[in-house]
């Protein structure tokens, strides 16, 4: 796991810093040209453009969402702490949830162990726990977690027949605690590279 926690700055501090350099620089912007002297502008000019930099640095963290930081394609880390925070103004910024999702599968026609058709569906609780891998290792990790949740269905409906049957004290009907707690383990295999938990 590469998951990384970025010590930002704190995002007010920063702001006011921004804030002093950007209006501190115009006011000696519009002193060197009512005054006519160049010296004014040579302070105030670079001042306005340092208070623009800090200025674009800035970003907001919601509760629950991580910003993941990267520099010129490289992975520099992930900022979770919730509020403004000031990072690099060079740094990438891509908004990641950490929210519990769910989503329910379409009724899917498979054939249980004894070959009988059927039709099952599941509902899959999830979230992002590895923000590194949910950004980097799949290409959506989203749009992941559905097929493989489905696959997984797939596979668990295939092993387990529909009813009883002498010999077999695990079924589809009778048994959803056990083929719950199966069909968990199997879609957590699935997309555990991913960096999501089920």
């Amino acid at each position: 796991m590469k998951e990384q926690i970025s010590n930002q700055a704190n995002g007010f501090a920063m702001l006011f810093v921004g804030l002093l350099f950007l209006l501190g620089g115009i006011a000696v912007f519009i002193l060197a040209i009512s005054s006519e002297n160049t010296f004014y502008l040579a302070i105030g000019l670079p001042s306005m453009v340092l208070g623009i930099i800090v200025l674009s640095g800035l970003f907001m963290i919601e509760p629950n969402e991580a910003i993941v930081l990267l520099l010129f394609g490289e992975y520099k880390g992930t900022a979770i702490e919730e509020g403004l925070r000031w990072g690099n103004p060079l740094f990438t910024k891509k908004k990641i949830s950490l929210r519990t999702r769910n989503f329910d599968s379409q009724k899917l026609k498979v054939n249980d162990k004894k070959g009988n058709p059927i039709e099952v569906s599941s509902v899959v609780v999830w979230r992002v726990k590895d923000t590194y891998a949910a950004s980097f290792k799949v290409e959506d990790y989203n749009e992941f977690v559905h097929i493989q949740s489905e696959s997984a269905l797939r596979h668990i409906a295939s092993i387990y027949a529909y009813d009883t049957s002498e010999g077999e004290t695990i079924s589809l009907r009778s048994s959803v605690d056990e083929v719950s707690h199966e069909l968990l383990k199997e879609v957590q295999t699935k997309v555990a590279d991913s960096g999501v938990e089920i």
